[in-house]
C-alpha cells in the first residue's frame, strides 16, 4: 500500500512540474498576443492618420485641377481673342498696303529669301555687296511702310490690343502650367502615401494572423494545463483515499495486536499468575476487567 501511494505522489509531482511549465508557456503566449495586439492597434492608428493625409492631398489635387481647368478656359478665350485681333490687324494691313500700292508681306518674304541666300550660298564679294545693298533697301522700305501703316488709328489701337491680349494669354498659360505642376505634385504625393498605406495594411493583416495563431496555440496549451490539473486532483484524491485506508488498516492492526496481547494477559490472570500494573491497564483498556 505504502509503495503504491509513493508511486502516486511521484506521478503527481511530475504532473505538477508539467502543469507549471504549461502555465508559464501559456502566460508567455498571452503576453505575446497582447504585445502583437498593441502593435496592431498602433498600425491601425497610423493607418487612420495615413488615410486622412491621403484625403487631404486628394482634396488639394482636385481643387487645383478645377483651378487648372478654369485657367485653361480663360487662356483659351484669350487665345481666341488673340487670333481674332491678329486677323483684324492683317485685314487692316492689307487695306493700307492696297492703298499705298506696296505689299509688305511680299517685301518681307523677299527679304527673308535674300537673307537666307546671303547666309547659305557662296558668292563673290561684289555679288555679296550688291545683295547687302538690296537687303538694306528692303529693310528701309519695309520700315517706311510699317511706319505709315502704324499711323492708322485703327491699326494702332489693334496692335496695342494685340500686345495686351498676348501678355494676358502668356500670363494665363504660365498660371495653367504652375497650377498643373502643383496638382501633379499633390497627386504624386497621394500615390506615394497610398503605396505606404498598402504596406501598412499588409503589416496589420500579418500581425492579426500572428495574433490568431498565438491565441490558438495558447488555447491548446491551456487545455493541456487543465488536463494536467484535473489529473493532479484525481491523483490527490487517490493519494488521500490511500492514506486513509492505510491509517484505518494500521489502526485495525494495532487494535488486533492489542486485543491479542490483552487475551494473553487475561489467560495469565485466570491462571492466577502475578500481573504488573501495565498488564492490568492493558486488560482494563480491552474491557476484560
Amino acid at each position: 500500500m505504502a509503495e503504491a501511494i509513493d508511486d502516486l505522489i511521484t506521478e503527481k509531482d511530475k504532473l505538477q512540474d508539467s502543469a507549471n511549465a504549461l502555465k508559464e508557456k501559456r502566460n508567455k503566449l498571452h503576453e505575446k498576443s497582447k504585445s502583437l495586439a498593441d502593435n496592431r492597434d498602433e498600425f491601425n492608428q497610423n493607418i487612420r492618420k495615413q488615410r486622412n493625409k491621403i484625403s487631404e492631398h486628394k482634396i488639394k489635387r482636385d481643387e487645383l485641377n478645377e483651378r487648372v481647368q478654369h485657367a485653361k478656359d480663360t487662356r483659351n478665350k484669350l487665345n481666341k481673342n488673340y487670333g481674332q485681333i491678329k486677323k483684324t490687324i492683317e485685314s487692316l494691313e492689307r487695306e493700307r498696303s492696297s492703298s499705298s500700292g506696296t505689299n509688305i508681306k511680299a517685301l518681307k518674304k523677299q527679304l527673308r529669301t535674300l537673307e537666307n541666300e546671303q547666309m547659305t550660298q557662296p558668292m563673290s564679294p561684289q555679288k555679296e555687296k550688291k545683295l547687302i545693298e538690296i537687303i538694306s533697301e528692303l529693310h528701309t522700305k519695309i520700315k517706311s511702310q510699317e511706319e505709315k501703316i502704324n499711323q492708322d488709328p485703327k491699326l494702332k489701337k489693334a496692335l496695342e490690343e494685340e500686345k495686351l491680349i498676348k501678355q494676358k494669354a502668356e500670363k494665363q498659360h504660365d498660371l495653367v502650367e504652375k497650377l498643373a505642376s502643383r496638382a501633379q505634385e499633390e497627386h504624386n504625393t497621394m500615390i506615394e502615401l497610398v503605396k505606404q498605406l498598402e504596406n501598412m495594411i499588409k503589416k496589420v493583416n500579418e500581425t492579426q494572423e500572428k495574433i490568431v495563431m498565438t491565441k490558438i496555440e495558447a488555447d491548446k496549451v491551456h487545455k493541456e494545463f487543465i488536463d494536467c490539473v484535473d489529473k493532479i486532483h484525481d491523483l490527490e484524491r487517490k493519494i488521500s483515499s490511500g492514506k486513509e485506508k492505510r491509517r484505518k488498516t494500521k489502526k485495525e492492526e494495532e487494535k488486533t495486536s492489542a486485543t491479542k496481547e490483552a487475551n494473553e494477559i487475561y489467560e495469565k490472570f485466570k491462571r492466577g499468575e502475578k500481573l504488573s500494573t501495565e498488564d492490568l491497564m492493558t486488560l482494563q483498556k480491552a474491557g476484560l476487567i
